[in-house]
């Protein structure tokens, strides 16, 4: 049975998208940097493992990034997913689970990384926004893309309305990622890309951009 870690800040909105999804043969426990996170009364109430492991308890950010790893490896994880998780990871962290930490970004990356996405967009012009779930590297917004969901940016969208149309897509691709990687139809390329398997189906959402597929082996 695989181990998923799921880390969160707030509300948890991706990781009740993950929960629902019913994810094949999995054990899930969550963990946030902050014991006021409604996404971790959720997850408790649902009875799944939980902790907490506050950033403000620690002076260093080498230092949380110890704590917070020993947390999750305690649950021996095969994926760790950032579902909102609102603190910037060291380099030795991301290192540390390379290849095997996601994380879902409200942009069509490599536009508009970092925060404040929406507002970005709409100042920009643009006529398509989106999200992207990647590989997380130590370089912020910048790791292999996985999947991603466009939608049109309406005459009349302020960021709240444009945010609610991204996050309905993300709610469908993150899940839809983390089958893939469950299934090991995901493969990292040595050029930093992601190749799917050909075995992988790829309709989950009517505006999405799948990665490349992989042949099969003959």
């Amino acid at each position: 049975m695989k181990s998923i870690v799921i880390l969160i800040s707030g509300r948890g909105s991706n990781m009740r998208s993950l929960l629902e999804a019913d994810l094949p043969g999995c054990r899930i426990a969550v963990i946030s940097n902050r014991a006021d996170a409604a996404g971790l009364a959720h997850a408790q109430a649902l009875g799944l493992p939980t902790a907490v492991v506050d950033h403000r308890a620690h002076a260093l950010r080498d230092d949380f990034d110890t704590a917070l790893a020993r947390a999750i490896d305690a649950h021996q994880p095969d994926l760790v997913v950032l579902a909102g998780f609102m603190r910037i990871l060291g380099e030795k962290f991301v290192a540390h689970y390379a290849g095997r930490l996601l994380n879902i970004h409200p942009s069509l990356l490599p536009a508009f990384p970092g925060t404040h996405t929406h507002e970005r967009a709409l100042a920009a012009g643009v006529r398509l926004h989106g999200c992207t779930v990647h590989f997380v590297t130590p370089d912020l917004d910048a790791g292999p893309i996985v999947i991603q969901a466009a939608v049109t940016v309406a005459a009349d969208d302020d960021a709240d309305s444009l945010a609610a149309r991204v996050l309905a897509q993300e709610h469908l691709i993150y899940p839809q990622a983390v089958r893939w990687f469950l299934a090991g139809q995901l493969q990292l390329t040595k050029d930093g890309r992601v190749r799917l398997s050909a075995a992988a189906g790829t309709q989950c959402c009517g505006a999405l951009i799948a990665p490349q597929m992989q042949p099969e082996a003959q």
